[in-house]
């Protein structure tokens, strides 16, 4: 059965995605950078979901070529996720060339695997979509599988997934059932069945709609910059209806 992942970055957002009939959650904030390490208080908060919750750890928004005092906050995030009993993690890191951060990625992932297990579990891994930036998206594949992620998020290389087809497809081949392949950005129920059409069977997306926006006061001082948008459960509904179906 195909799944779909629903990111969210606050409280309401995780009821939605659940009324939806949401798969899986990815806990972010600030879903207008592309989604930052939530707070620890929303962390635990999410972990009473019924449904898996993967943790994003990015540390800020920019590229994903990471210090070393950042990497050490990935790693915190990473054990913070693990304390709380969520299902998994989101972690991606850049060298200077933008392939991936191997060396980093090999210390992140085995942190990841010692965090789980000290608590008996095991965390799902996913690359995140640090992985779009890479030059060679086909060696970059090569190098998650041998890294130990699940699964990769990716958007094939372009802004949005819908305009990377033949990549996604190219992608879910090589992969070949040794990595799976979530394709996220810009992904709604128009375009879903043209992306499942590459052969995945998962989705990611936020399906968030215009909510209410803030006072002219709020906005004028800054505390809002355009409009609001939210987890929209019918988007969910909808989503889910498409992705549900594919085996």
């Amino acid at each position: 059965m195909g799944l779909l992942e629903v990111c969210i970055d606050e409280p309401a957002g995780i009821e939605a995605a659940v009324a939806g009939g949401a798969d899986r959650i990815e806990l972010c904030a600030a879903l207008s950078v592309g989604g930052l390490t939530p707070p620890a208080s929303l962390v635990r908060l999410a972990a009473e979901a019924p449904i898996p919750v993967h943790l994003l750890a990015r540390p800020r928004d920019g590229d994903f070529r990471y210090s070393t005092a950042e990497a050490a906050l990935i790693a915190e995030d990473i054990g913070l996720a693990a304390q709380a009993g969520l299902a998994g993690v989101v972690i991606g890191a850049s060298a200077p060339d933008r392939r991936l951060d191997v060396p980093l990625l090999v210390e992140l992932v085995a942190h990841a695997r010692a965090a789980g297990g000290a608590r008996g579990q095991r965390l799902s891994l996913t690359l995140h979509r640090a992985f779009d930036l890479c030059p060679d998206l086909p060696a970059a594949l090569e190098a998650a599988v041998e890294l130990g992620f699940d699964r990769i998020l990716t958007s094939g290389g372009a802004p949005r997934a819908l305009d990377a087809l033949p990549m996604l497809a190219e992608l879910q081949r090589r992969a070949d059932g040794r990595i799976g392949i979530l394709p996220g950005s810009g992904i709604d129920a128009a375009c879903a069945p043209a992306i499942l059409a590459t052969g995945v069977c998962e989705l990611h997306a936020s399906c968030r709609s215009p909510g209410d926006d803030a006072g002219e006061i709020e906005r004028r001082f800054g505390f809002q910059t355009g409009t609001r948008l939210r987890t929209d459960a019918e988007r969910v509904r909808s989503l889910k209806e498409i992705v549900s179906p594919i085996r």
